[in-house]
């Protein structure tokens, strides 16, 4: 009875581990047992990327802060220089940023490569050991009870066996227990070192996007520097024209858009307050930059409708008030889709020369009924009919277009009454595209942001 008990006993533990073993652990590789030291070694380098990290950081800080303060000031080629040297070396420091992630990125997958590799030994330690103990029950397990009898002096010897397979059958417990916490552990560095590799090739990506960034502001530093002759009154004298420029484009579009007749169903967009639309930008506030929210990176600079500045500047906005939200951005800052849509248009009215209007701007429609623009951007990261989802990176904010300073202009539309089209009669921007608007089709961003 005993002697049954027992070996039914052994049976199910020997197929339970078994089955434990070839089920979870099979394919787990073996490599080179690694040195705690080199994980250290590997750790302190980390930690001293980071601290650069937050350096360069502090310098980025500094440097905004600066652009922030020419942008408000007025107007001067001597200002308009200290911008865009200021956002040079913005843009140096943003390099040099991504590449301190890059190296303190390609640390950590070397990290966890190791400790990956210091669980697979682990493992098989541990399997090694229970495949041990599964032998030693296996060979007690083919003996009769006769010959297990005859294998000890003594009965007291017998009975003491017993015992230290109870034992062995203990160790197989703590021993699955082990193998369970090293699978879990194994699977999250896994896991780990995946989420590494993707931000990895996210900075690698982003690198990329800096150093075009910054070649384009080094082309408008000597863009400027060749039409203005470093003269201040060159530099009015462009700064007026191009005033006159952004005014006639600003009426062909207004008489344009008075044209459209779209009637534009009420239901068909999201209740106010609902919060549809997430902020295109990280570090936003809802606040002005000058009445609390200056604190953040993205404040607002200039709200929807007929504001203080839509009101002093009618002959700009034709007393129509301004379209949407002006957020401070400085020129290389991530610009995000507010919700998840697809594409609508892109383009670039820099492209025609002598038209001062979005400059490079995407428009995205969503399936709420609302679309969004984003205009004066530095640089596109999207096309036409691609689909994109909420937060994902569509651009980077700049100053391209007329704009008084590097900015995002963010417009919200009921998608029935915005279309895109081409000026074919225009003075300056002919064959420029820019999406049109009844006027009913504007809709103020922070009813649903």
């Amino acid at each position: 009875m005993q002697k049954k008990f027992y070996r039914n006993k052994n049976k199910f533990i020997l197929f339970i581990i078994a089955v434990f073993l070839l089920g979870i652990f099979f394919d787990y590789p073996v490599g080179i047992v690694f040195s705690e030291e080199k994980v250290v070694e590997l750790q302190n380098k980390i930690n001293i990327k980071g601290q650069e990290i937050e350096k360069i950081e502090a310098e980025i800080e500094k440097y905004e802060k600066e652009i922030a303060k020419t942008t408000k000031e007025s107007k001067t080629l001597k200002n308009q220089i200290y911008q865009l040297q200021s956002t040079a070396n913005k843009l140096k420091s943003e390099i040099n940023l991504t590449n301190k992630q890059i190296d303190a990125t390609g640390l950590s997958i070397e990290k966890l490569g190791i400790e990956i590799e210091n669980k697979n030994n682990q493992i098989k330690t541990s399997k090694d050991s229970l495949a041990e103990i599964l032998r030693e029950l296996n060979e007690e397990e083919a003996q009769t009870l006769l010959e297990i009898l005859l294998k000890h002096d003594s009965l007291s010897e017998f009975f003491s066996n017993l015992e230290q397979m109870d034992y062995l059958q203990k160790d197989i417990n703590v021993g699955l227990e082990e193998l369970k916490e090293l699978k879990e552990t194994y699977e999250e560095k896994q896991s780990q070192k995946r989420q590494e590799k993707n931000n990895l090739e996210t900075l690698t990506v982003k690198l990329g996007d800096q150093k075009q960034i910054a070649e384009n502001n080094k082309k408008n530093k000597n863009y400027l520097l060749t039409v203005t002759k470093n003269k201040e009154s060159n530099y009015k004298k462009l700064r007026n024209e191009q005033l006159e420029k952004k005014e006639a484009f600003e009426r062909e579009l207004q008489s344009l858009e008075a044209e459209l007749r779209i009637e534009i169903d009420p239901n068909s967009l999201p209740s106010v307050g609902s919060g549809v639309l997430t902020w295109p930008m990280s570090d936003p506030s809802p606040k002005s930059c000058w009445d609390g929210g200056g604190g953040a990176k993205n404040c607002i600079t200039q709200f929807f409708g007929n504001t203080p500045f839509a009101t002093k500047n009618s002959q700009i906005y034709n007393g129509s008030g301004h379209t949407g939200l002006d957020f401070r951005a400085s020129v290389g800052m991530e610009v995000k889709a507010a919700s998840g849509g697809v594409i609508k248009g892109v383009g670039n009215t820099d492209a025609v020369k002598g038209c001062y209007s979005y400059g490079k701007w995407v428009l995205i429609e969503h399936r709420n009924g609302l679309s969004t623009l984003y205009a004066h951007l530095s640089l596109i990261k999207v096309s036409e009919g691609q689909s994109v989802a909420t937060g994902q990176v569509i651009g980077y904010s700049g100053a391209t277009g007329y704009a008084t300073g590097p900015h995002l202009h963010f417009t919200v539309y009921a998608t029935q009454g915005v279309k895109i089209t081409k000026f074919t009669h225009s003075i300056n921007c002919k064959n420029a595209i820019v999406p049109i608007a009844d006027k009913k089709a504007y809709l103020n961003p922070l009813s649903y942001l």
